[in-house]
């Protein structure tokens, strides 16, 4: 975390009472802006934070001069490309998986590049 601190920023989102709701990363990239981590709190999936965290995402890409936004997910997310693609995204490439830690035995993971034209 304290990595990716010092290469973009997290954008939050609270209730009134000052509890986390929701996060994402950013990260600018000269004319790219890049976002990950996309957490919800489970409580509160289903009521579009998800895609209220993405405009933020994007917005504060888009101020900062960024004509495009990319997304990695892994392949294993199978529900996630659809998400984006209602989002606006599309399949842009693929790249290697370096997980952490070994994947169970044949299991396979890649990942997706997706982007989007701000």
């Amino acid at each position: 975390m304290a990595e990716k601190m010092q290469k973009g920023e997290f954008l939050l989102a609270e209730d009134e009472s000052g509890q986390p709701l929701a996060c994402v990363y950013v990260e600018l990239r000269g004319e790219r802006g890049y976002f990950g981590m996309l957490a919800v709190d489970p409580s509160q999936q289903g009521k579009g934070l998800g895609r209220l965290m993405v405009d933020a995402a994007e917005d504060h890409c888009r101020e900062r001069g960024c004509k495009f936004m990319d997304i990695t997910v892994l392949s294993l997310r199978t529900e996630l490309p659809p998400f984006y693609r209602k989002l606006g995204y599309v399949a842009a490439g693929t790249e290697p998986f370096q997980p952490v830690h070994s994947l169970r035995a044949g299991v396979e993971c890649h990942c997706i590049v997706m982007s989007k034209t701000l």
